[in-house]
C-alpha cells in the first residue's frame, strides 16, 4: 500500500499506483479530495503533455502545487490520465 502524507495528515493511499519517473500517480479517487484546491498553474512536459496543478490544504496550511495530473496526456503516458501525484514535501511512502 502506498501513502501520501504532508502536515502529519495522510492524503491519499492506494495499491495502485502507477511510477513514473520516481514519482507515485494515484487514481484520483484514492486522492481525499477535501485536501485539494484547484490552482492555475500548468506546465509542459515534452513526452507527458500539460499538467495541470492543485495545492494541498491540511488544517489550515497549504503547499501550493504540490499536486499535480494529466488530464489529456500525449499516448506515450497514457497510463497517468487524470492520476495524481505529489512533491514539495509530501512524503509518498
Amino acid at each position: 500500500m502506498t501513502t501520501a502524507t504532508w502536515n502529519g495528515v495522510e492524503i491519499a493511499r492506494s495499491d495502485d499506483t502507477v511510477v513514473v519517473e520516481g514519482n507515485h500517480y494515484f487514481p484520483r479517487d484514492a486522492v481525499n479530495p477535501e485536501v485539494l484546491k484547484p490552482s492555475t498553474t500548468s506546465s509542459v512536459c515534452p513526452w507527458k503533455g500539460t499538467a495541470s496543478y492543485h495545492s494541498v490544504v491540511v488544517d489550515g496550511k497549504e503547499n501550493t502545487d504540490a499536486a499535480w495530473f494529466y488530464s489529456d496526456p500525449k499516448s506515450a503516458a497514457a497510463e497517468i490520465k487524470d492520476r495524481i501525484a505529489f512533491w514539495k514535501g509530501v512524503e509518498v511512502r
